[in-house]
């Protein structure tokens, strides 16, 4: 029996997915075998050593102590594209929101007074300040080519849009989802000095922190938008907030607000809405809690943050043993030197590695696997290691 802690409120339909004759799933839990997570912070916790697995309901990690993990031998899951149509879809509103002015025509409605006469006269004479413009021929750049900026690419081309990307470390499995209209930018500066419209959609990394600085917004085209649905501080506020104030960007949407942002006539800033729809939270649930399911079951690795892909079938009348241990040289000899003098056949293996970090699934004939188990522990370097039998 898997036990497997819940720190936040998880969708049913993802806790449906473990087997309760297999998995016993709360909130309160001794010795876990699993942490599901949404957006507990767990810098600050105490996570038991009993821990095999993290998976975060979600794509973003920041919440979770991953170099830690990574040094106990512990796989760190998220759920890369199960919120990309919500996601897609808040983009895509705030790109058609900006356009024609809407927040600000909103806003100027309410404040209407007097009879319906009084009033329409007065949207007669006001809306020419809210004039906006239509997206077909008009440019977006999208900087990161992951499973939500495919979706915004190919649904902005789907609007008329003239459409050009940006990702040096694209996937093949998003290159196959791209529309071929897409166009390839060779840089960020590229990307920026051709668009009006700008949408990033990358982790937020010392890397891509103020991605969208002042030097960029400069080389943009006047009267631009920029959309930032990823991380807040991928887009420096103040920059934008001068070059809004300046009149050279025409708005702002975001799903982060801020002091500085609220109240902006220029800025469409959401409540953090990009992941909210019922809808994401159930896809996000299920996807994480098949992958851990998976790791504890059969040693299966997808979609880890800090570990390699792993797949093997487990074979049938053999035993697994899942080996986690530091990327350095003859650690597989090492391994298998301790199953031969056991006696052990390896009747299948797969080695992945991945940064500092290997993973190493070996199925092995029966015989004494308990004791290879700890001779392999006790190598320098092996991090963790579990024994799984074949059902």
């Amino acid at each position: 029996m898997f036990k497997v802690q819940t720190l936040n409120n998880i969708s049913v339909l993802g806790l449906e997915r473990l087997p309760r004759d297999r998995f016993e799933v709360a909130s309160e839990i001794a010795n876990p075998d699993a942490i599901l997570v949404r957006s507990a912070d767990m810098h600050k916790l105490d996570i038991p050593a009993s821990v095999k697995a993290i998976g975060r309901a979600g794509a973003g990690t920041n919440n979770i102590p991953i170099a830690a993990m990574s040094k106990r031998g512990v796989p760190v899951f998220n759920a890369p594209g199960a919120n990309a149509n919500a996601v897609k879809e808040l983009v895509l509103a705030s790109l058609l929101l900006a356009a024609r002015n809407i927040p600000a025509s909103l806003d100027f409605v309410k404040k209407l007074d007097g009879d319906d006469k009084a009033m329409h006269e007065a949207v007669e004479a006001g809306k020419k300040k809210f004039v906006g413009f239509e997206l077909p021929g008009r440019t977006l750049g999208v900087i990161g080519l992951g499973a939500i900026g495919v979706k915004v690419a190919n649904a902005a081309l789907e609007l008329g849009m003239t459409v050009w990307g940006y990702d040096p470390a694209m996937t093949v499995q998003n290159a196959w989802q791209l529309n071929s209209g897409v166009r390839q930018a060779l840089s960020v500066d590229d990307l920026v000095s051709k668009s009006q419209f700008i949408s990033v959609h990358v982790p937020l990394l010392d890397a891509t922190r103020g991605l969208i600085n002042a030097d960029r917004l400069k080389l943009m085209k006047k009267q631009g938008v920029i959309l930032n649905f990823a991380r807040d501080a991928i887009v420096d506020e103040k920059a934008v907030i001068e070059a809004l104030d300046e009149g050279r960007l025409h708005a702002y949407a975001c799903d982060f607000p801020s002091n500085a942002l609220k109240g902006h006539p220029r800025v469409i800033a959401t409540p953090h809405l990009g992941a909210s729809t019922g809808e994401a939270e159930d896809n996000c649930a299920v996807m994480v809690a098949d992958q851990i399911r998976e790791f504890l079951e059969l040693g299966t690795i997808r979609n880890s943050v800090n570990f390699p892909e792993a797949q093997m079938p487990l074979l049938p009348g053999t035993t697994r043993l899942c080996i986690v241990n530091e990327n350095v040289p003859n650690m597989v000899g090492q391994i298998s030197t301790a199953l031969a003098k056991r006696g052990l056949n390896i009747a299948d293996l797969l080695n992945k590695s991945r940064g500092g970090l290997a993973y190493t699934i070996v199925d092995v004939d029966s015989g004494e696997t308990d004791a290879a188990a700890k001779e392999i522990a006790a190598i320098p370097g092996v991090l963790a290691i579990r024994v799984i039998a074949a059902r």
